[in-house]
């Protein structure tokens, strides 16, 4: 367990904003950015990773989708696209990184 810069798991302002409001609870990224038990700080609030798990697109939900800030799953394919520049493929697999705010 460390303490780890919020940038190195949410690298955008709006990322880092949304979670402190509690609209995004994980995000998904290509490879690990954190442990679970790593903590990172937001306008000075804590946060703790929960949860750090392989997992293949194709088995991503809406929850999911919701739970990283889009509406629903397609509209989570679509931001992942215009983001990456690449073609959603079920087959591909990216971490889940779920964290919590702590007291």
């Amino acid at each position: 367990m460390g303490t780890i810069d919020a940038s190195d798991l949410l690298p955008a302002d709006r990322l880092q904003a949304a979670a402190l409001e509690g609209d995004i609870t994980q995000l998904h990224r290509g490879d690990p950015h954190a442990s679970v038990g790593d903590t990172f700080e937001i306008e000075g609030t804590t946060f703790e990773i929960v949860e750090v798990s392989e997992r293949r697109l194709g088995d991503l939900t809406d929850e999911d989708a919701r739970a990283e800030g889009p509406s629903d799953l397609e509209a989570y394919k679509r931001r992942i696209e215009r983001t990456h520049g690449t073609t959603w493929d079920d087959e591909n697999t990216a971490y889940r990184h779920r964290f919590e705010p702590i007291d």
